[in-house]
């Protein structure tokens, strides 16, 4: 802080003074000396004290309508998680799938990207990579262990024993002065196969826990900084962007993205040999049988299918459902008919905050028609026999979501939209925009490669929200100066903060991932950068080939020649 004062003393512009609070947030976002979630408040200090905006207006950036639906989507996650209702989901999509290394690598990727859509990427990643370790060390231990039959010597237990017995065994090899056996030669490559593939498969995981996370608005922190941003940047922007929309770019870019993703590491880590790997028309092998049981093991320990896992799951199907049909933009949705058609009273966040009520409403058993009579008595009073009134406890507690909740993600936020609405009153907005203005002669495709590659290289050490928070501001002016549709520029922003697929301390799941020792920095930083690479052509695709219809990308929109504080 006293390193960079002077800008605030040289220069007395406000500009100045708001660059000074970007700039120390931005050194303290990317060193951690604090916590992430307390460098978000320091503009609820600093905007105040230098004058740039008053302490009320600032401090109601805290808690928006993009804050509430990220808090309403995370209370519906918490409850899939509290009743395990994902681990389900995932043990019978790989139980389809099958346990063919390629197959399976498959139904992990799929059934990880697919729940990071909805809950948090690192939860989906703690709960995935046991059951992949799992799994994996049940094939190798298989493998050691299987029975050899002998033709002349009848069953033996290993391949040790079957060596001993035909003479080749510890007693018969030669012994060195030093008194160990002398190791017999192993084949080339022996055991590096299932090396390769068990670092595939963590590998795998972590980053389809990023790339599945792009797919929906809620799916994780930069979607929802970049729909704080739009709304706050350009109020008049008439929802273009909401959960309908986003998820009908996004999704297919997910896909695109797990499919080339999916082929890169089966080659790097598994070859294209179709009859090792695929084994197409071959009987499963006894490590593949015995990989399956496990996952059958697993699932059978869960047991049929519970009331309140139902209950949540139709709960889950109740919120996708209002959120594509609110105001899906090609037709008219619920909320157009059922409220004033000039203004928007319901949003993405009314709907997430209606069902993550009724979660604490919803009974987690099955409702009796004698829950009120004297025979069912609250189990606390039993001993006492007082006959109080049994009430079934609901699918959710206060509790729960106390402890589950991610609320530093929510101050992240928030101190987004403080730097946003402090950059705009301040007037550094239009400053950088017009520092921009030479930008003109290069063509936006270009503009948006570049700006996908150096968030996608800077998210890899600083928090992907952080880095959206930064950058969105910054690219919004870029597009405003030089007349570009800002959605073309702030989109694949948004997307690569996500990329973090280079190093164990890019994302959470990268480090759950790193931590259970299969991995080297090395191998995550060679695969990582062609993961890069992926994403960054995936992206520029994407938003020049159907994001351009969807966004109407090739003009200039009438919303983005004004902001929030002009």
């Amino acid at each position: 802080p006293l390193l960079i004062l002077p800008l605030t003393c040289c220069v007395a512009a406000s500009e100045a003074k708001c660059a000074y609070v970007i700039i120390l947030m931005a050194v303290y976002w990317c060193t951690e000396v604090i916590p992430l979630a307390v460098t978000s408040l320091l503009p609820a200090i600093l905007f105040p004290m230098f004058g740039i905006l008053e302490s009320k207006k600032v401090c109601m950036q805290y808690l928006k309508d993009t804050n509430m639906l990220f808090v309403g989507g995370l209370i519906v996650a918490v409850a899939v998680e509290h009743w395990n209702l994902h681990r389900r989901i995932a043990l019978r999509v790989l139980l389809i799938v099958g346990v063919k290394p390629p197959r399976l690598m498959l139904g992990f990727m799929g059934v990880t990207a697919f729940l990071s859509m909805w809950i948090s990427n690192t939860a989906t990643t703690a709960m995935m990579v046991p059951i992949v370790q799992a799994v994996l060390d049940q094939m190798n231990s298989t493998e050691q262990n299987l029975v050899i039959m002998d033709p002349q010597m009848g069953q033996v237990n290993s391949a040790p024993e079957l060596e001993e017995r035909q003479g080749k065994g510890p007693s018969n090899r030669p012994i060195l002065g030093n008194g160990h056996i002398r190791d017999e030669p192993k084949a080339p490559g022996a055991g590096e196969f299932n090396k390769h593939i068990m670092k595939g498969m963590t590998l795998c995981v972590c980053y389809a826990a990023s790339i599945g996370g792009t797919a929906t608005l809620t799916g994780t922190g930069p979607n929802l900084v970049f729909k704080g941003q739009m709304d706050q940047l350009f109020p008049q922007n008439d929802d273009i962007v909401n959960f309908a929309s986003w998820f009908g770019f996004a999704f297919p870019n997910m896909i695109l993205m797990l499919i080339i993703s999916w082929l890169w590491l089966q080659l790097s880590f598994m070859g294209f040999n179709f009859k090792k790997t695929w084994g197409c028309g071959i009987e499963r092998t006894e490590k593949e049988k015995s990989a399956f049981n496990v996952l059958k093991d697993e699932y059978q320990k869960l047991g049929p299918v519970s009331f309140a896992e139902f209950s949540v799951l139709m709960l889950f199907f109740l919120l996708v459902l209002l959120w594509f049909t609110r105001a899906p933009g090609f037709v008219p949705g619920w909320a157009t008919f059922l409220f004033n058609k000039d203004k928007e009273y319901v949003t993405d966040a009314t709907v997430a905050l209606f069902v993550a009520l009724l979660l604490f409403i919803v009974p987690a058993t099955k409702p009796k028609f004698n829950c009120f009579s004297q025979n069912r008595v609250n189990p606390e009073h039993n001993k006492e026999g007082n006959g109080k009134p049994f009430f079934p406890a609901p699918l959710l507690d206060w509790k729960v979501v106390q402890k589950k909740l991610p609320w530093n993600i929510v101050l992240l936020l928030g101190g987004g939209f403080a730097l946003a609405s402090g950059s705009d009153a301040s007037g550094l907005s239009k400053w950088l925009g017009n520092q921009m203005i030479p930008l003109h002669a290069i063509p936006p495709w270009a503009i948006a490669v570049i700006v996908t590659l150096v968030v996608a290289t800077f998210t890899e050490c600083t928090s992907n929200v952080a880095t959206a928070t930064l950058f969105l501001p910054v690219f919004a002016s870029l597009s405003q100066s030089i007349k570009v549709n800002p959605l073309y520029i702030m989109i694949p922003c948004t997307l690569s903060a996500s990329f973090a697929f280079m190093l164990p301390v890019g994302t959470p799941p990268n480090a759950i991932v790193f931590s259970y020792g299969h991995l080297r920095v090395a191998d995550m930083a060679k695969s990582g950068i062609v993961m890069n690479i992926i994403g960054i052509i995936c992206v520029t695709l994407a938003i020049n080939t159907w994001g351009r219809p969807m966004f109407t990308l090739d003009t200039f929109p009438s919303w983005a020649n004004t902001t929030a504080g002009q």
